[in-house]
C-alpha cells in the first residue's frame, strides 16, 4: 500500500497564505460539527498529548454486536486484541509519526494523540481531524504491532467499519518485521524488499470495492500483486471482516469469509518470494495520496476508521 511514490499535495501550495489559514479555519469549524455516521453525536474535549491546544473529539458509534472467537478447523487463536479496555495496549500497538507525505503524497500528519487514536465503546477508533498541524491541514493516526506483536503465517483477521468519506484511505496491512526507514530520510527504507501485505485497502472514492494486494522485490507498487473485490453494496455502511489465510503455500484474501483472490509463490515468477518471514500488523487512515485521490472541500471531518477486533490464528501443528 505504502508504495515509495513523489508526494501530492491535497492544498495547492500556490495559494496565498491568507487563504490557507482560511481554509484551515473554515475546515476546523467543519470538524467540530460534522460526522459522517448518522448516530455518532459530539461529546467532551481531549487534551492532546502533544497538541498546544486541546481539540473536540467525537463519541464513537454503538458496538456491533460482538462474534465470538472461533478458530477456523485445525486453527487455533495465538493473539487478539478486543479494545475493550480503556486505552490502547501499548503492549500491541505503538505510533507512526510524522506528515512528510508517506511515500505517497499523503495530505494527513500521524500523531499519538487520543484525538487521532483513541478506545472507546469496545472499539478502536482512528479519527482524521482537519485542522492546521506541523505544517499539515489534517490529522490521523497510523498504529503499528512492530516488535510487539509478529507474526509468520496464520489466519489473520480485522472486524473494521471504514470512513464513507471522499478522500479517505484506510487500510489494514502488514509488513516485513525487519521493516527499517532511515529517520534522517524517510524516503529511504528497506521496502518493498521486505514485502507487504495489504488485508484490506478501501479508498471512499470507490465506495463498493476493497483492495486486497501484495507487494516484493520486483512486484511493488503500480506493479503489485493485487485484486479489486466488489460486493455489491456501500461497504461503510457497516462493519465488515477482511482476512488472510497465509502459509507455504501462499496468501488467500476473504471478505466477510469469501474468498476472493489467492496469491501463490509461482505468480511472481523468478522474482523473490519474501512472505515467509515474520511480519507485523498495522491499521491507519491516511487522506488523499496515490489511491485516496482528492480530497473535496465539501468532505466532513471528522471522518472515523473503526476496529472491533484483530484476532490472528495459527495451525494447531505449526510450533
Amino acid at each position: 500500500m505504502r508504495k515509495e511514490l513523489m508526494s501530492i499535495r491535497s492544498v495547492n501550495r500556490s495559494r496565498s497564505l491568507a487563504a490557507l489559514m482560511a481554509l484551515a479555519l473554515i475546515m476546523s469549524a467543519c470538524a467540530g460539527t460534522s460526522s459522517t455516521a448518522a448516530d455518532e453525536t459530539t461529546t467532551t474535549t481531549s487534551a492532546a498529548s502533544t497538541a498546544t491546544t486541546a481539540l473536540t473529539t467525537t463519541t464513537t458509534i454503538a458496538t456491533p454486536e460482538p462474534i465470538p472467537i472461533e478458530a477456523p478447523e485445525g486453527y487455533e487463536l495465538v493473539w487478539n486484541d478486543e479494545f475493550d479496555g480503556d486505552a490502547i495496549d501499548a503492549a500491541n500497538w505503538t505510533y507512526d509519526i510524522g506528515g512528510w507525505g508517506w511515500g505517497n503524497g499523503e495530505a494527513q500528519y500521524y500523531t499519538d494523540r487520543p484525538d487521532n487514536a483513541r478506545v472507546q465503546n469496545g472499539l478502536l477508533v482512528i479519527e482524521a481531524k482537519a485542522e492546521e498541524f506541523e505544517n499539515s491541514f489534517y490529522t490521523s493516526a497510523r498504529l503499528l504491532s512492530q516488535g510487539l506483536q509478529e507474526f509468520q503465517y496464520g489466519y489473520i483477521e480485522g472486524r473494521i467499519k471504514v470512513p464513507a468519506g471522499v478522500g479517505t484511505w484506510p487500510a489494514f496491512w502488514m509488513l516485513g518485521a525487519n521493516f527499517g526507514r532511515d529517520t534522517a530520510n524517510p524516503d529511504d527504507s528497506n521496502w518493498p524488499d521486505v514485502g507487504e501485505i495489504d488485508i484490506m485497502e478501501y479508498a471512499g472514492k470507490e465506495p463498493e470495492r476493497v483492495l486486497g494486494t501484495i507487494h516484493g522485490p520486483g512486484y511493488a507498487g503500480g506493479g503489485g500483486l493485487t485484486r479489486w473485490y466488489q460486493p455489491g453494496f456501500p461497504i461503510a455502511d457497516d462493519f465488515h471482516t477482511y482476512a488472510i489465510d497465509w502459509d507455504e503455500e501462499g496468501i488467500r484474501f476473504y471478505f466477510d469469509g469469501e474468498e476472493y483472490y489467492d496469491v501463490t509463490p509461482e505468480i511472481v515468477g523468478d522474482r523473490e518470494w519474501v512472505f515467509d518471514q515474520p511480519f507485523f500488523i498495522i491499521l491507519n487512515l491516511a487522506l488523499g495520496g496515490t489511491i485516496g485521490g482528492f480530497i473535496p472541500v465539501d468532505t466532513a471531518f471528522p471522518q472515523h476508521l473503526y476496529v472491533d477486533h484483530v484476532r490472528v490464528y495459527q495451525r494447531v501443528d505449526q510450533g
